[in-house]
């Protein structure tokens, strides 16, 4: 599969398909000439430019009024990268490094960056090859670029740095060997052009965004599953309540549950209780708030990635060249804490179930075993659940109402979205554990309702997940099969 580079619209879902594909990257003639005109503009302009544009022929930040010589602009850019590949901390995923490579490749092509064809076309040899470069979670402040973190994605174009190749991280010189790459002489402004972006912010939030869609079906398919284990009621799914307070997520929550509960004989069958405690009766209040939310900030991060990001633009056509802030990650770093937000709360509502499966309520035994005292069953499992929702507490302060002053004051004013990136792939991932120990205890639950049945979408994946994950009978060791849920709603075959 080939995907084209192209000033057409890139959206979450073709990079989806792109990712879950492993398909090859090519620059349309479009994005070509449109990098070359940029190039050749540039070039020209520094001959008789007539007065210092920040960061093509000056120093960085607070040494902007520092004017650099003709004849050292290629070694300015290249000192650039070098001197602030300063990350540290945890190394980024290469899933997500993958999309950094996609979206700087992408920004580039737009021809209003300066950088050369060469470059671009780097960027996109390695996403094919699948040469990631390292690079690390702490560093950026997400204002002036991510300076820290495309520095070290960047690395690797002058030679430096290390890469993951074939599963083993190598410097980069030596893998440029192999593959007959030479290293790239950066021109002026180019240095600027690949560390001012957005990338690594918006590469951590289309992972995540992807994922988010992912767990928000998930969520509604195991509720559904704990529902009908617990005996819960079905009228808080009627269309009837919803078109009184119309919200999007909520008709679509209510849609759902009916849909994946169709044919159930346990839904159907007399209610003794009245009411379901608000973890199931407000699903879809809350379950339709995060699809929502998920909905929001996909439609900000859509417009993100399909942005030039970096500093200063370069305007061909108009003849001129615009210091400004692109770069800036306000525009998403809210909504990343906004999602972080959201994922946590489906989270904390899945625990709440879990809790209620366990409780020893509605003829269900306590703990989900039948001999609780000998055994301890699925006491410790919602205890597990109980942890990562209140670590999940912790990460959602949202990282974007903090700010320090940095470059002498020059960038007095950052977003830390790169913290709220890195923080909200931590809750992601966090959510899938709630989720999937959630599973774990409805298919537990579920049994004891036997020999009546569930619908047959709630069956289908019962069966399915009861090839992986037994019955538990006696106590057994719990962390393989917790493990072994995670994988199973990895998949997204149910939701076709």
């Amino acid at each position: 599969m080939i995907h084209t580079i192209s000033h057409e619209h890139l959206s979450l879902e073709r990079i989806k398909t792109i990712i879950d594909n492993k398909a090859k990257l090519e620059l349309s003639s479009e994005s070509v000439e449109a990098i070359i005109k940029c190039r050749k503009y540039l070039d020209s302009k520094m001959e008789d430019i007539g007065r210092p544009v920040y960061g093509v022929t000056t120093g960085f930040g607070s040494l902007y009024n520092v004017t650099i010589p003709h004849e050292d602009l290629s070694r300015l850019q290249h000192n650039l990268v070098m001197s602030h590949a300063c990350g540290t901390g945890e190394r980024v995923r290469p899933a997500i490094v993958k999309i950094m490579l996609l979206l700087k490749a992408q920004s580039l092509s737009y021809g209003h960056s300066g950088a050369q064809l060469i470059t671009v076309q780097r960027l996109i040899d390695m996403f094919n090859n699948d040469i990631l470069p390292v690079v690390y979670q702490q560093g950026s402040l997400g204002a002036s670029g991510d300076l820290a973190p495309l520095a070290h994605l960047s690395l690797p174009l002058i030679g430096l740095g290390e890469v993951e190749y074939k599963g083993k991280v190598r410097p980069s010189a030596e893998v440029w060997a192999e593959m007959g790459w030479e290293p790239i002489k950066l021109q002026s402004k180019e240095g600027l052009a690949l560390l001012n972006g957005t990338q690594f912010m918006s590469a951590h939030a289309v992972w995540s965004i992807l994922k988010s869609i992912r767990l928000s079906r998930w969520a509604d398919h195991i509720a559904a599953m704990s529902l009908d284990a617990y005996d819960g009621r079905i009228e808080p799914f009627l269309p009837l309540t919803h078109q009184l307070r119309p919200h999007k997520g909520q008709i679509e929550t209510g849609e759902r549950f009916m849909k994946i509960l169709e044919g159930s004989e346990l839904i159907k069958r007399h209610k003794e209780h009245v009411q379901d405690p608000y973890s199931f009766r407000c699903i879809p209040q809350v379950h339709g708030a995060v699809k929502d939310n998920i909905e929001y900030v996909e439609s900000v991060i859509d417009k993100e990635i399909n942005s030039a990001t970096d500093n200063p633009n370069v305007f061909p056509d108009e003849d001129m060249i615009i210091s400004a802030g692109n770069f800036h990650g306000e525009p998403i770093a809210i909504p990343m804490d906004t999602l972080a937000i959201a994922m946590s709360e489906l989270a904390s509502i899945s625990e709440r179930r879990i809790y209620r499966l366990i409780h020893g309520q509605r003829d269900l035994p306590k703990f989900l075993v039948a001999k609780s005292g000998l055994n301890s069953g699925f006491m410790i499992p919602q205890y597990t659940a109980a942890s990562i929702v209140s670590q999940n507490k912790g990460l959602c302060w949202p990282a974007s109402c903090d700010s320090i002053s940095s470059s002498q004051g020059q960038e007095d004013h950052v977003s830390m979205g790169s913290n709220a990136a890195t923080k909200l792939v931590r809750v992601v991932d966090n959510t899938e554990r709630v989720l999937a120990i959630e599973l774990f205890n409805a298919a537990q639950a579920l049994e004891f309702r036997r020999p009546a049945k569930s619908s047959p979408k709630v069956e289908e994946i019962w069966e399915d997940y009861r090839k992986e994950v037994p019955f538990i009978e006696n106590d057994t060791y719990m962390h393989p099969l917790i493990e072994k849920s995670i994988e199973f709603i990895r998949r997204e075959q149910y939701f076709a």
